[in-house]
């Protein structure tokens, strides 16, 4: 029998306060896409992490092709043919595409950087596997999507032949995941063995040849994907039946809490305006969803609602109040939360504790800061382990965890914990799912529309078309800043929305 392209055997790896892995095994076939999944801090990124270089485990040992390997780092899992794209891209912003790629592998004759040789090798691969990226355009300016191919073209230009991709869909567009499937079979196809980590059930179906599941670092199976259902990986991935379908009353919409009118925001990128005109309205009691292709002005348009971009003009008014010119501050204390986009930029403080993240909009409030100024520390930890128990925020160290040594999915229930709890009167959800297990997207989606069904409004922006046709009472579609059309998921289609988001089909919007 011919020997696995890589042998996990018996791997354990501890942190303070938590066992990551413990004595998992996993077989890479060569030439196979193996899937492996679990719940958010299952230790899926950390079983990866450990066969890249990046961590060192306590126990267990790591076979290529049949002969034991020691992986001190990277460098080592590089040479092995190892290569990885991590869940949050290890990309220089103000380098070029091609810069990146290149580093720590630059060719040099003579001491002198060679580019024209790697430009010419990268433009290959690039025209080979239908990456289609700008080598000379800056990381700064570029798509997520554009941003994951050059990850990939990193990989590709090493010729690494364990290709490692830690959830690689979290934060493509619909288009570009139906992209990247075809080009992880490409790679299969010749040779190349992936490992491929996602909670996207439908995701694995479609690509993988075989599904490792991990739950609470342990592990618990491996099946063939074309033997197995989505409801029975779910089951064993959260160790209970899930229900993909959000279960909610019709809603009945009261009194207007968010206005906007005529507004206008500048894009970063060009000269043209990112948010061109936009005029909407969000009632107490309804979910409306914003829905669009990445790019088309839905990140902008949430950072002129939110405050973290200035007008070119417009208006925003909250339950009667005018708050065009209010500070981020003062937005949050008259009712309005953001679970934003992007969560380290926006979202945490990295280098903080939990409980610190989870006070970060509150912690001037009486009850977490006394009349001389101190914080009040024992109150902040007890607010903390609440809302830790309520939204299973999973973490080694419980409130005194740094925010940077969880996984993406827990950092992200952290925000939407904080978020929440607040109680606002608008409830603004960006991506709220993204990077979490079924498990969680379900209870995510029950808190909005529970949100929903208080009285409160919920601003909804998603790329997820399962997420929009299932959540939302109204769908609004964004196409180059302007609203094109008003839907409603119960009539309409995932054909026709797509024709709205691509700008083949739009209305006269009035809402």
């Amino acid at each position: 029998m011919e020997p696995y392209a890589i042998e996990m055997l018996h791997i354990t790896k501890r942190f303070p306060g938590i066992v990551a892995n413990d004595d998992i095994t996993l077989q890479l076939k060569k030439g196979e896409i193996h899937a492996l999944l679990g719940e958010n801090g299952a230790g899926k990124s950390t079983l990866m992490s450990v066969l890249f270089g990046l961590y060192q485990p306590e126990e267990g040992i790591i076979k290529k092709d049949g002969a034991e390997v020691k992986i001190n780092d990277p460098n080592d899992a590089n040479a092995l043919g190892i290569g990885m794209v991590h869940q949050h891209f290890k990309l220089v912003e103000c380098f070029t595409v091609l810069d990146n790629i290149i580093m720590g592998v630059e060719p040099c004759k003579m001491g002198f950087l060679q580019k024209k040789e790697a430009r010419e090798k990268v433009l290959a691969l690039s025209e080979k596997y239908g990456l289609k990226v700008d080598p000379d355009a800056k990381i700064e300016d570029i798509t997520v999507g554009m941003q994951q191919r050059t990850e990939i073209l990193k990989m590709l230009y090493r010729d690494n032949e364990i290709l490692i991709f830690d959830e690689p869909t979290a934060v493509l567009t619909p288009q570009e995941i139906s992209e990247l499937m075809q080009i992880m079979k490409s790679l299969a196809a010749e040779g190349k063995s992936i490992l491929f980590i996602s909670h996207k059930l439908n995701e694995i179906m479609e690509v993988a040849d075989r599904c490792s599941v991990l739950r609470k670092g342990k592990y618990i199976g491996t099946v063939n994907t074309k033997d197995t259902t989505i409801e029975e990986l779910s089951a064993m991935m959260v160790g209970r039946n899930v229900n993909f379908h959000v279960e909610k009353k019709p809603a009945t919409p009261g009194d207007v809490v968010l206005s906007i009118e005529n507004m206008t925001v500048a894009s970063k990128v060009h000269k043209n305006n990112a948010v061109k005109n936009v005029s909407l309205k969000v009632r107490a009691g309804e979910i409306v969803c914003i829905a669009g292709i990445d790019g088309n002005g839905q990140s902008e348009f949430v950072y002129g609602l939110s405050g973290l971009e200035p007008l070119v003009s417009g208006k925003i008014t909250l339950c009667g109040k005018d708050m065009t010119a209010s500070s981020i501050r003062q937005k949050s204390i008259l009712g309005i939360s953001h679970i934003p986009e992007d969560r380290h930029k926006h979202g945490l403080v990295l280098d903080y504790s939990l409980e610190d993240n989870l006070v970060l909009q509150t912690y001037f409030e009486p009850q977490f800061t006394s009349k001389w100024g101190f914080l009040l520390r024992k109150n902040i930890r007890e607010y903390a382990e609440k809302l830790i128990d309520q939204y299973d925020v999973r973490s080694g160290q419980g409130p005194a965890t740094t925010a940077r040594s969880m996984s993406g999915g827990n950092q992200q229930k952290a925000i939407i914990a904080r978020e929440i709890d607040k109680a606002p009167e608008l409830l603004i959800a960006v991506q709220p799912t993204r990077g979490l297990d079924v498990g969680a997207i379900e209870y995510i989606h029950k808190q909005l529309v529970a949100q929903r069904d208080a009285g409160k409004a919920v601003l909804l922006v998603s790329l997820e078309l399962d997420e929009v046709m299932d959540v939302p009472d109204r769908i609004l579609v964004m196409y180059e800043g302007e609203i094109v059309g008003e839907l409603d998921p119960k009539k309409t289609t995932q054909e026709e929305l797509g024709l709205y988001m691509a700008g083949a089909k739009r209305d006269e919007v009035t809402v």
